[in-house]
């Protein structure tokens, strides 16, 4: 440890805490890993603003609600810092840089999706996409799968959504349920108990407010909460009622605000869980847009800062977009845009400002641990049905739909395999899983074999 690490830690104002946040939402790219990562380095070594156990801890609260963590993790540390005003700060500029690349992308998209060179990239793009998920089912099946019982749990929920068609919310109840169950099961066998760590980090800026007692914002007040709980549940349902008073229930943002405000609620596992049940409501029950656009909303989320989650933005854009209105599509796109953002983040500062000085509570709770334990080993199965879904969208033109012992399914026609797309696949998985490029480099290299594939090929 250098001489320099014993020094007392600065204490931010205001306006540097901007300048940290809008650094990091600007260099926020990866997904929820490269995220937190992010944070880490910046927050925990850099600045020394919190200790690695007091990270981990907000980071282990932000996993237990629905919504995207890292998001939430940079509006809690906002918060901890610089009370609601900071948290707001933090979790706003975490989106926003994000959000405005993905509007400006979405538009291109739809103007110029016919030209070949821009349809090129993009096949390159899903291509790259679906070796992203893979390797997010490897990598939180790695992290989850413990035991056989937690094995078992994420083959049920593979079953679950992939063959009966189970809502994901269900399978989140019942996931926790029997992590819950199976957890008091091995702390019965093994004798543990709920002793919290002991914090022996150097002392930071959290240290020392909380030394000299000003972090009395963060402890439980019931009349506190039932304000922050009024004030942000109006802002959060006010603007949906408005639209369904304005322009009327049937109209799609009327749609899209209820079906993204549900999403908000069950989002249990981060953005890649979620995608299947988006993606199928999306696709299949409102046909807002086809399996491949949905797949190249997931790209561009992938390749601008921000929450993956901003995939929704997307998916209200194009079912905007699209709508027979008094209004040009770029504007009915811009609208939807706006409602599916305010829906979709709006309940994730609820569950922070609302929850976190209550939930630090249960910083050393085992059961609540076991309980989220199940849903990650759920989670792991939900994103292994994305990716099959993904796959098979990508490598076959058509699927036939069969009927097998009274279930019906989406069967890959053999004779429509897409083989530029195999191959694609087959180059991202090797540049990601074999050579480690990363997701950005993966997406890029793809795109840009995609389109040297067709300048050289089929031409222009």
């Amino acid at each position: 440890m250098s001489h320099s690490d014993h020094k007392p830690p600065h204490v931010p104002n205001a306006i540097e805490a901007f300048g940290v946040w809008l650094k990091i939402g600007l260099l926020s790219f990866g997904g929820p890993a490269g995220q937190i990562a992010l944070m880490y380095r910046i927050l925990v070594e850099e600045k020394r603003w919190l200790g690695e156990e007091r990270f981990l801890h907000a980071l282990n609260y932000c996993m237990l609600l629905p919504g995207p963590e890292a998001q939430q993790l940079a509006t809690y540390i906002g918060w901890l810092l610089h009370k609601t005003k900071g948290g707001l700060v933090a979790g706003l500029l975490f989106i926003l840089p994000g959000a405005a690349v993905i509007f400006a992308l979405s538009w291109i998209y739809v103007v110029f999706n016919d030209v070949p060179f821009v349809e090129a990239a993009f096949i390159g793009i899903k291509a790259a996409v679906l070796v992203v998920v893979i390797e997010a089912v490897i990598k939180i099946g790695q992290r989850a799968i413990t035991s056989v019982q937690m094995l078992a749990l994420a083959i049920a929920s593979f079953a679950a959504i992939f063959f009966f068609s189970i809502p994901f919310p269900y399978i989140i109840v019942c996931a926790g349920v029997l992590g819950l169950f199976f957890g008091k099961l091995k702390a019965a066998q093994n004798g543990e108990n709920n002793a919290p760590a002991v914090n022996k980090n150097p002392a930071t800026v959290i240290d020392m407010m909380e030394s000299a007692g000003e972090l009395l914002h963060t402890h439980p007040s019931f009349s506190r909460s039932v304000k922050v709980f009024l004030t942000l549940s109006l802002l959060w349902l006010l603007p949906v009622l408005l639209i369904w008073l304005l322009v009327g229930g049937e109209s799609i943002f009327f749609q899209q605000s209820i079906f993204f405000s549900k999403l908000a609620v069950v989002t249990f596992g981060g953005a890649y869980a979620v995608l299947a049940y988006m993606a199928q409501q999306a696709v299949e029950v409102f046909g807002w847009l086809t399996p491949n656009e949905m797949l190249d909303g997931l790209g561009l989320a992938e390749t601008t800062p921000g929450p993956l989650i901003l995939v929704t933005q997307f998916v209200g854009f194009i079912g905007a977009y699209r709508t027979e209105m008094n209004l040009s599509p770029a504007t009915l796109g811009f609208f939807g845009s706006i409602v599916t953002l305010w829906v979709t983040f709006t309940p994730c500062f609820l569950w922070i400002f609302l929850g976190a000085p209550y939930i630090e509570r249960l910083r050393a709770n085992t059961q609540i641990a076991a309980a989220l334990s199940g849903i990650t080993s759920a989670v792991v199965g939900v994103v292994l049905n994305l990716a099959i879904w993904f796959g098979m969208h990508i490598t076959f033109k058509k699927l036939n739909e069969v009927s097998l012992l009274n279930l019906s399914l989406k069967i890959p026609d053999p004779a429509s395999i897409d083989f530029v797309s195999l191959c694609l696949t087959v180059l991202a998985g090797i540049l990601l899983l074999w050579f480690r490029l990363g997701t950005i480099f993966t997406l890029i290299g793809c795109a840009g074999v995609s389109i040297l594939f067709t300048v050289i090929f089929r031409g222009f």
